[in-house]
């Protein structure tokens, strides 16, 4: 399929791709679509960067469609995080006349580039562009689990897609291929009872900001179960991330939403993240489009630390666990890597046909401590979660 049709050129005069500072660069070592170049040769890459210059979904924070071009004068810049480095950017896709139809060009784009095995780094753009992303999935015939770190949950009303409704749009579609929706660092002043209650009935995996920050590395097992991972500005303190055009003086640290990036750059099963929601012209000296190409670069570096961490596959590699738990009439099956030390969980299914559907989905990555719970005859929460999800 020939994707250059979609995109534009990156004006490299905004960009620069080289710097003199020290070498070697991010920059210096990507196949990149430019004015004076060719279109890149991206079926083979393992790491492809697309722009999405588009905010007309924009509910809260217009003029964020110039941010991709901002981030990657300060991403390129920045230090090759791997010598084997090899990243394509197809540019920026040229907008839609209408919002539906930027949409459908983001569908048509991601699903060959999912296809093919690339991960794919979206720079937005307004965060309604999660759900074309969703859409390409959809086309693949994939379930899969998205994370969105953000303020807010995205499930407000309205006909048309935008960045406060995509949730509901997704959850619409028929048949549907979420299987979770993993809400991280949600505010509660921002949502109220209602909304939350609302989430929980949906049975979505829901963590308040205080949670997520209290112990971090909670929320790997849920980044490391998500095939997409959406970072919204909006769940970033002002003081950090000022290009927000509804700042909040509460919300992750920069460092903190690097460590989420780095989590979901890690594992092997997420294939799209990206990050949404700044506007350029709120920037204060580029700090926000700084702090994004951080968190992109330690993506990268996540990337390039996978282990093939597949329990199913490679059991040489695992050591199992099984947990007894007498008082509730169930065993809890856990495999430890021996690669990572990173853990997963069984969770059964009782029905042949979502047992096939789910099959994806039912090794669920925990931590230490659900297994320590079983230990004490506890049914971890996360297990009770899934087991709920895949059972129906």
């Amino acid at each position: 399929m020939d994707l250059s049709t979609y995109f534009n050129p990156i004006d490299t005069a905004v960009v620069g791709f080289h710097s003199q500072e020290f070498r070697p660069m991010l920059g210096d070592d990507i196949a990149a679509y430019t004015s004076e170049g060719h279109f890149p040769e991206w079926q083979e890459a393992p790491l492809v960067v697309i722009g999405v210059p588009e905010d007309r979904g924009a509910v809260d924070t217009p003029g964020c469609a110039p941010a991709p071009d901002h981030i990657r004068r300060y991403l390129y810049r920045l230090a090759k995080p791997h010598a084997d480095l090899r990243l394509v950017d197809l540019g920026n896709l040229a907008p839609g006349a209408t919002l539906r139809d930027t949409h459908f060009a983001l569908i048509d784009v991601m699903h060959p580039l999912l296809d093919k095995g690339c991960t794919v780094i979206v720079l937005g753009g307004s965060d309604d562009l999660v759900f074309p992303v969703y859409k390409a999935y959809e086309i693949l015939g994939r379930v899969i689990n998205i994370c969105s770190v953000d303020a807010r949950f995205n499930i407000e009303g309205g006909d048309e897609v935008n960045a406060s409704n995509y949730l509901q749009h997704i959850i619409l579609q028929q048949p549907n291929y979420l299987f979770d929706y993993v809400a991280l660092g949600y505010q509660s002043y921002f949502v109220g009872d209602e909304m939350v209650k609302l989430m929980d009935e949906l049975k979505f995996s829901i963590r308040r900001l205080g949670e997520v920050q209290a112990m971090m590395t909670n929320a790997e097992p849920l980044v490391r179960y998500s095939d997409v991972v959406a970072v919204d500005i909006s769940a970033i303190r002002q003081s950090d991330a000022p290009a927000n055009a509804t700042p909040s003086p509460h919300g992750f640290y920069g460092e903190q939403v690097c460590q989420l990036a780095r989590f979901a750059g890690m594992s092997d099963k997420t294939s799209t993240f990206g990050l949404f929601g700044l506007s350029p012209t709120l920037d204060r000296d580029g700090q926000t489009a700084h702090m994004f190409a951080h968190a992109i670069w330690y993506f990268i570096e996540g990337y390039y630390h996978r282990l093939g961490d597949f329990p199913h596959r490679d059991p040489q590699h695992y050591k199992r666990y099984s947990v007894q738990l007498p008082d509730h009439g169930i065993d809890i099956v856990f495999h430890k890597s021996l690669k990572s030390d990173r853990w997963w969980m069984e969770v059964p299914c009782d029905n042949d046909e979502r047992r096939q559907r789910y099959q994806r989905h039912s090794l669920v990555p925990c931590s230490y401590s659900d297994y320590q719970r079983a230990m004490e005859s506890e049914i971890p929460d996360l297990w009770w979660h899934y087991y709920n999800r895949i059972n129906g």
